[in-house]
């Protein structure tokens, strides 16, 4: 059975749904997509990073020019990605039947 990454993990695979990135951008870009919400330090980042790694789903390339690792997602963690996204779907729709969220209608 796949891993289900957790909530930091999650918005590491959307940094990188675009483009490959390197540990500074993918935490510029996870505080952008959380609208500040989700903040990683390098602590929290890099461990997602390792976990990301051994799982497959994403995969080291080359350094840049200053010699920055540099990430990108796999094709098994664009799967995972989407996999969560629609869990997430399907949570928020419920949560919607049950009169926690307003209806979309």
């Amino acid at each position: 059975m796949t891993p289900t990454p957790t909530r930091a993990e999650f918005y590491v695979l959307l940094a990188l749904l675009q483009s490959p990135r390197h540990g500074y951008g993918i935490m510029q870009d996870v505080e952008e997509l959380s609208a500040g919400q989700l903040r990683l330090g390098p602590g929290t980042l890099y461990t997602a990073i390792k976990r990301l790694l051994v799982a497959g789903f994403i995969a080291e390339c080359e350094a840049d020019a200053e010699r920055r690792r540099c990430y990108r997602l796999t094709r098994k963690g664009k799967t995972v990605a989407a996999d969560e996204a629609q869990r997430l779907s399907a949570l928020v729709r419920v949560a919607r039947k049950r009169g926690l969220l307003p209806s979309t209608s």
